[in-house]
């Protein structure tokens, strides 16, 4: 298989990189390997080539003390030495005057003694490394000794340690590949699967997963990866009945009103004040559930068109009240307010404050029994601002809790009483954008609280006031009751 199998563009190019590097790098330890261990075994034989003319001198000072000088010397001992060690020995006295040359390629001297001219410590003919040392006998330097090894000495050992500094080499490279190669599918396969997969989310197949379990940034990478595809396929799914809930809302109500307005053209009915009023009330019917939508549109944006300012939310949460008491009376409802500490400063665009809490009273005031209560309450924790909206309604239902603020979507009650299942939706959109929470309790016996809160805000001035007198620029609009 070659290396950039199944790696991709990203794959081929971090492995070229790993390789380059352990190239290089194997490059350059082999150099440096080659370099010191010839210079080690240089040195190594140096050493040892001056060893042997150490114990060559030494023959030679006991022949030159047995004979009493050189004319009479008997060499044989110092050549043997020399000859075992493959050197050729060349002896010189003291006036560096040739003794001995077993090369025998020297010219005579003025002496009439064969040699090869004088030369530095007595170096003799040869081609290959020399070395010398002197003949001491009783403490007087009588001669020089030299020894001229062959061309090829010592290259044995320089070939084989060669061989194993480029054997090391060769594997050394085809381990640093190989751990390059593992390294870089580790590295690329977890990115390769999640190209792969969003490939796939592109061509439609919503299910497709990278499912990866790799460590660090690239599981993180993974994982995340899934999570956002499984929202993508959540959010398709919410827009798909998104638009069968809205054709729905819309269908009963158009299918009324173009079936009355067919009567009346054909003439099968006459336009009657209460014909016309039903057919009024279908309209209005299509004109709530569009606004509604508007609404829920409007507050999913509002994140980016929330005008801040510092807001006393004991304020707004009373103008609140105040605004829609007498829907809550008319509804039969008694309501009690409970304020908080004053001021209650939170960052908030207070149009839309008010009318999330407008959104909450009206869904009260829709599903409560006549007689029942509803309390309003402000309070504060060091680092949030309350508002609970509690009544002694009928409650809600313990597997309807957890869908009360989904879009379209209607309890059981809520169905009877017609709402259209975006008032709730709004809020929680609304109470997001502000970086805020708002849950849902119900008891068993029942009874109903929405709590919602706000980061608090330190107060840096007079807050923004939300009262009876200042008409907020949207919950004018959140007049008409909302619904679950």
């Amino acid at each position: 298989m070659p290396p950039s199998a199944g790696l991709g563009p990203l794959g081929r190019r971090l492995f070229a990189a790993f390789a380059v590097v352990a190239l290089a790098s194997v490059a350059l330890l082999t150099t440096a390997a080659l370099v010191g261990t010839d210079r080690g075994l240089s040195s190594a034989h140096q050493a040892e080539r001056q060893r042997t003319a150490d114990r060559v001198a030494a023959a030679a000072a006991d022949a030159y003390r047995a004979a009493g000088g050189w004319a009479s010397a008997d060499l044989s001992a110092a050549r043997s030495v020399a000859t075992a060690a493959g050197a050729v020995l060349t002896v010189r006295d003291a006036d560096d005057e040739m003794i001995s040359d077993d090369a025998g390629s020297g010219s005579e001297d003025e002496h009439g003694m064969p040699g090869s001219g004088r030369g530095h410590h007595g170096q003799g003919a040869g081609s290959g490394p020399g070395v010398s040392a002197p003949v001491v006998v009783d403490g007087h330097t009588v001669g020089f000794v030299g020894l001229v090894f062959s061309a090829g000495s010592g290259s044995a050992g320089r070939s084989v340690a060669w061989g194993w500094v480029a054997a090391a080499a060769v594997g050394a490279l085809a381990l640093a590949l190989a751990v390059s190669w593992f390294v870089t599918r580790r590295l690329t396969a977890p990115v390769v699967r999640v190209a792969a997969t969003a490939r796939a989310l592109a061509a439609g197949d919503r299910g497709a997963r990278a499912r990866i379990d790799a460590p660090g940034e690239l599981g993180d990478l993974a994982h995340a990866f899934d999570a956002m595809a499984d929202d993508v396929s959540h959010t398709e799914q919410a827009r798909h009945r998104l638009a069968a809930d809205v054709a729905h809302e819309l269908r009963t109500p158009l299918a009324s009103l173009q079936a009355g307005l067919e009567e009346l053209r054909d003439g099968y009915t006459e336009p009657t004040p209460d014909r016309l009023a039903s057919l009024h009330d279908q309209a209005l019917r299509l004109g709530r559930v569009i606004d509604d939508l508007g609404e829920l549109a409007e507050a999913e944006s509002a994140r980016m068109s929330l005008h801040l300012a510092e807001v006393d939310l004991t304020v707004l949460a009373g103008a609140a009240v105040a605004e829609r008491k007498a829907e809550l009376r008319t509804a039969g409802l008694t309501v009690h307010t409970v304020p908080g500490p004053a001021p209650l400063p939170v960052r908030a665009d207070a149009d839309r404050l008010h009318q999330a809490l407008g959104n909450l009273l009206s869904n009260t005031a829709r599903h409560c029994r006549p007689g029942d209560t509803v309390t309003v309450t402000t309070s504060a924790t060091p680092a949030e601002a309350v508002i609970e909206v509690a009544d002694t309604g009928p409650g809600i239902p313990a597997d309807e809790l957890p869908h009360i603020f989904d879009r379209l979507w209607r309890g059981t009650r809520a169905r009877s009483k017609g709402g259209s299942g975006i008032g709730l939706a709004v809020v929680k959109e609304l109470v997001t954008a502000h970086g805020g929470t708002v849950t849902a309790e119900s008891g068993p016996s029942g009874g109903t609280r929405m709590t919602l809160r706000l980061p608090r805000a330190t107060p840096q001035g007079p807050p923004l006031v939300s009262g009876p007198g200042t008409k907020p620029r949207i919950a004018s609009r959140a007049n008409t009751p909302r619904g679950i």
